[in-house]
């Protein structure tokens, strides 16, 4: 089994990188790291611990300018997303996301698995893009 480092981005520019094992979550590592990371849930329901993918093993993608608002906008053609799939497995289904929010590379931390290095946007920003789950 491998482990795989997640690169936490926050809207200051700082970063926080984890070395997450294959039976861990990004939130789980992150917290016992000290990383203070939005949750409440820790069941997939809810959308507070959620980031988008940026970039995997070091493939940086060029995604909408931060909050996601962008993302269906046809003169954006050259931003794209990386479906979250490609770095991670979860626990359960994250019932809090939609299939297009999947695709789009948001992922909830707390039940998520990382398949690949890989880096993640975080903070405020990221989660009003998602907006309500609609399990909650």
């Amino acid at each position: 089994m491998t482990s795989h480092d997640v690169t936490l981005e926050w809207p200051d520019g700082r970063r926080d990188t984890v070395t997450v094992d294959p039976r861990e979550t990004v939130l789980e590592v992150a917290l016992r790291e000290g990383i203070r990371l939005p949750y409440d849930c820790r069941e997939g329901t809810c959308t507070t611990c959620v980031g988008r993918l940026l970039a995997v093993d070091g493939d940086d993608a060029a995604v909408d300018g931060g909050d996601g608002a962008d993302a269906d906008d046809a003169e954006s053609s050259d931003r794209r997303s990386i479906d979250a799939a490609r770095a991670f497995d979860y626990r359960g289904r994250p019932e809090a996301l939609t299939d297009r929010e999947r695709a789009d590379g948001y992922v909830l931390l707390c039940i998520a698995t990382p398949r690949a290095d890989c880096r993640v946007r975080v903070g405020p920003m990221v989660r009003s893009a998602v907006g309500d789950s609609p399990w909650r």
